[in-house]
């Protein structure tokens, strides 16, 4: 089971972090730690939902209070970037956008916007994950995908 959440665990490091020696560091900690304390998990909790509070806990110990605020989302201008090939189609465009949206959330949003979009937690998994009550990740899911929205109104 937890080899099977491991692409899991990559993308959701690689959406904190940016630089792939720290993403691969973190998931590595993360399955040592899960893999430690695999006796202390209860029977029936998710083991998704575990593995990411994992994760997220030594994200939020480890890299968030290094790093300066700007540099903690990871935040890359996407405009620099070289692209192997160019976008010609619309859907492509569109779908760079919300990705650039994505990127321009604080992590509070972004990690509840993933949770749930990206790796379907349910509100309550990722409310455990990130250790806040249920209301507040729903309020911060529902301003992180209006703060998508509007970002890709405007682009």
């Amino acid at each position: 089971m937890i080899e099977a959440a491991i692409p899991a665990l990559r993308r959701y490091a690689g959406a904190l972090l940016r630089n792939r020696q720290d993403v691969d560091d973190l998931v590595h900690d993360c399955l040592v730690q899960a893999l430690d304390r695999l006796h202390t998990r209860r029977s029936d909790a998710s083991m998704r939902a575990w593995l990411f509070a994992i994760m997220h806990n030594l994200y939020a110990s480890r890299f968030r209070r290094k790093q300066p605020r700007m540099e903690e989302t990871g935040l890359l201008d996407a405009t620099k970037l070289p692209l192997a090939v160019h976008p010609r189609q619309e859907d492509q465009v569109q779908v760079g956008d919300v990705m650039l949206a994505n990127q321009r959330l604080s992590v509070d949003f972004r990690a509840v916007l993933l949770l749930v979009a990206v790796e379907d937690l349910s509100y309550a998994e990722a409310a455990q994950v990130l250790n806040i009550p249920i209301g507040t990740m729903m309020s911060r899911l529902a301003r992180a995908r209006e703060s998508v929205r509007k970002d890709c109104e405007t682009s």
